[in-house]
């Protein structure tokens, strides 16, 4: 909707106003005189009451709008006043209100360049999930949160917990894996420790946005039982474990309405049910009405004002838009500041801690990386028995790559691959931090001769190969925002290189960077697997201490590895018309408009991830929950009280020769009235064990994690009778079980 020259004349010198006035001020105090809302004594939601009473109506527009962004939006001159990052919503200094400075932070903080300043990139949020692991999870956020504020900001993007409905989906890496629990509680955790920081944050992308292709045009058709139990389920218990300040939401439709103006989701599931107290605000470009989108409870639109500047402004002086709504979308916003100390304890620039940041990033890399396999107790190598080694495998020689799009993070000295001082980073470009597999590994094996090879040419790599004792390959699968996968097998003849390798030599380790799944046609030829996912700023420093047996594997996979993608739920990626996918080009005015529809219906409802391939008796490659380590784990002795939250004890025994950690997983099945699939997770324990070492765990389960949603009566329902609890190291690996009657 192009905005009218008068309307924006008028909107001009309304922020000339606004700039004069901004000049430094105290969130505390206004003309040296205390605010009374500067009380951190009284409540979030007194103090942000206190505020709106104060607020003329051009004030309160101004806080729900961004000032917007090239090419995707008009821009306000205040924009001038943005940190650089994604969102820039202006102070309002009579009131002590500071600026919100917004910035992309997925697995790290990405607008860096922006402000000249350093950022470390952690493992990608899939790969944090692998190390199920609550405690790494908060440092993952505390660490992007005190980046956040050396920087400037005061608000992450982060958040994504959208359930692996689609592998190939282009932001797999930025998500949390395939199970509503596992995610939920491990975004819960990075949100708490990011918002210890003094730093709002997200929940993303509400919701069911589960493919790029045509996400701006895509309708998702569910029943509201199998959303209510999968997808929205994430993000409930994301909410209830961390109260983030806001939640992001999606670009599609669902059940026929834009996910930014859809009530069912704002209001009546989020605002409601859950009584989240904080703001919605869309994803960039996400909107697309001021009078529906209002009364469906979107609080604020980014990155610029087509619909919630002036025309909401006439929207509310008009009464189509009730002053009390208004009202309560400005108050969300407040509330959300005062309540993450966001108003009390702005940031101030200062100097990233780049060496603490590297040890955070390369411990949660060693937590996270999944070893998928060890025959013959392949690995760890040892160093001072090995003569020579293979580092084979594209840019394996100078770095690691990492994920595109908006989570993309600056990494210093720009991509790797390129020369010094040329490696800008660029939008849907593949980028590689510097972090050196082929240097690591000579770093661990001094007296070995390592060399390498980029397996341009199969026949030069496969005989580098057989000259070794050991070849190392590292292959990799590249994801972004904004596109999905044509397949999830390896690109660039990958898997014809790995399998001549391994044919050559075998000896032959795969370490796999890649934000999801992908398909291994060689996985009998090779004799080790590592996961390591997009590893971050040190990633190849994480990958050596596990291969050379300093750091022991404890990861777990949050996805299921499939065979193929013929065992997918749907064997295709639904993709959208050439009308829809030409009006997405036209710009974000046009999306703004419409844009043609078009429907993928989710008919395996709940069944995700493993729940589908248990259903439907489908093998895979690799299930959920799996993951090897250099010693061995015992169960036994299960018990389960029951109660209002029964209580699963067991004993796990670390039956090798080496410390490690297991994860251990309890999962239940439910009565047959429940018309579940087989089982679900319903929780876990990440047990450290010394060699010989047995602990007793105790896992006491939430009820709701054990119901149905019941539709009729919208609430959870726990369906009497017997309940299957099983105990193991993955879902497929279950040796303990007992069934218990609840009532």
């Amino acid at each position: 909707m192009p905005l009218q020259s008068n309307s924006l004349l008028n909107r001009f010198f309304t922020l000339i106003v606004i700039m004069l006035s901004a000049a430094p001020f105290s969130s505390a105090q206004a003309g040296g005189k205390a605010h009374p809302w500067a009380k951190s004594s009284l409540s979030p939601d007194d103090r942000a009451a206190m505020v709106v009473k104060e607020m003329t109506l051009d004030e309160k527009i101004s806080l729900l709008h961004g000032t917007g962004m090239a090419g995707l939006s008009p821009m306000s001159p205040l924009a001038a006043h943005s940190n650089g990052g994604a969102g820039y919503v202006p102070a309002i200094p009579r009131l002590g209100i500071p600026a919100i400075q917004m910035s992309d932070a997925a697995y790290g903080v990405r607008s860096s360049g922006e402000n000249g300043r350093y950022s470390t990139a952690l493992p990608s949020d899939v790969a944090g999930a692998a190390s199920w692991d609550l405690d790494a999870a908060y440092e993952y956020g505390a660490l992007i949160g005190r980046e956040l504020r050396a920087q400037g900001y005061n608000m992450s993007l982060g958040g994504g917990i959208n359930l692996t409905r689609e592998p190939r989906n282009g932001r797999t890496f930025e998500y949390l894996g395939e199970d509503p629990i596992l995610a939920g509680k491990m975004v819960g955790s990075v949100m708490k420790g990011l918002q210890a920081q003094h730093v709002l944050g997200d929940l993303k992308h509400y919701a069911l946005n589960d493919q790029e292709s045509g996400r701006n045009a895509v309708n998702i058709n569910i029943d509201k039982r199998a959303a209510r139990e999968s997808d929205l389920l994430a993000f409930e218990i994301g909410l209830q474990e961390s109260d983030a300040a806001a939640v992001m939401c999606s670009y599609n439709r669902l059940d026929g309405d834009y996910a930014c103006e859809n009530k069912y989701l704002l209001t009546d599931v989020l605002k409601k049910d859950w009584n989240f107290k904080g703001f919605v605000l869309t994803d960039w470009g996400g909107a697309h009405s001021v009078a529906k989108a209002s009364a469906a409870g979107l609080d604020h639109e980014e990155p610029g004002w087509i619909f919630y500047g002036d025309d909401l402004k006439k929207a509310v002086e008009s009464g189509k838009v009730p002053a009390t709504e208004l009202d309560d979308h400005v108050h969300r916003i407040l509330r959300a500041m005062f309540a993450t100390g966001v108003i009390d304890d702005p940031p101030q620039k200062s100097v990233v801690d780049v060496v603490g940041g590297f040890e955070v990033a390369q411990r949660i890399a060693e937590q996270s990386t999944v070893l998928l396999k060890n025959d013959h107790a392949q690995l760890p190598l040892d160093a001072s028995k090995i003569h020579s080694i293979a580092v084979i495998g594209p840019h394996a020689d100078v770095g690691m790559i990492s994920g595109g799009g908006s989570a993309q993070v600056d990494p210093p000295g720009g991509n790797a691959i390129m020369p010094p001082g040329k490696g800008q980073t660029r939008w849907l470009e593949k980028i590689w931090f510097p972090t050196s597999p082929l240097k690591s590994i000579r770093a661990k094996a001094p007296g070995a001769n390592v060399r390498f090879d980029s397996g341009a040419d199969p026949a030069a790599a496969a005989a580098l190969a057989k000259s070794a004792d050991v070849a190392i390959v590292f292959a990799y699968q590249w994801e972004s925002e904004g596109m999905d996968l044509d397949s999830l097998s390896l690109p660039e003849h990958q898997d014809a290189l790995i399998a001549k390798v391994a044919a050559a030599n075998p000896h032959t380790i795969v370490v796999i960077e890649s934000g999801g799944p992908v398909t291994m046609p060689w996985v009998d030829q090779v004799s080790a697997i590592l996961e390591a996912w997009f590893a971050g700023s040190r990633g190849a420093e994480a990958v050596a201490n596990l291969i050379f047996g300093e750091a022991n594997p404890s990861a777990k996979l949050p996805i299921t590895f499939p065979k193929s993608e013929a065992d997918l739920p749907h064997p295709t990626i639904v993709k959208p018309p050439k009308a829809a996918t030409d009006a997405d080009r036209e710009g974000w005015k046009r999306i703004a408009a419409g844009l043609p529809a078009f429907q993928v219906t989710y008919n395996e409802g709940v069944k995700v991830g493993y729940k589908w391939y248990d259903a439907e008796n489908k093998p895979v490659l690799f299930p959920f929950g799996y993951g090897l380590s250099y010693t061995t784990y015992a169960y036994s002795n299960l018990k389960v009280k029951p109660g209002k939250n029964p209580r699963v004890t067991f004993t796990v025994t670390n039956t090798g020769n080496r410390a490690g950690a297991e994860v251990a997983e309890v999962y239940a099945s439910l009565p047959a009235a429940a018309a579940e699939p087989p089982k679900r997770l319903v929780g876990w324990s990440k047990v450290k064990l010394n060699a010989g070492e047995s602990k007793d765990v105790a896992v006491e389960v939430d009820p709701k994690y054990l119901s149905i949603f019941n539709v009729e009566h919208n609430g959870w329902q726990l369906i009497p009778g017997d309940y299957g609890f099983m105990v193991g190291g993955s879902s497929q690996s279950l040796p303990l079980k007992e069934s218990v009657n609840l009532k």
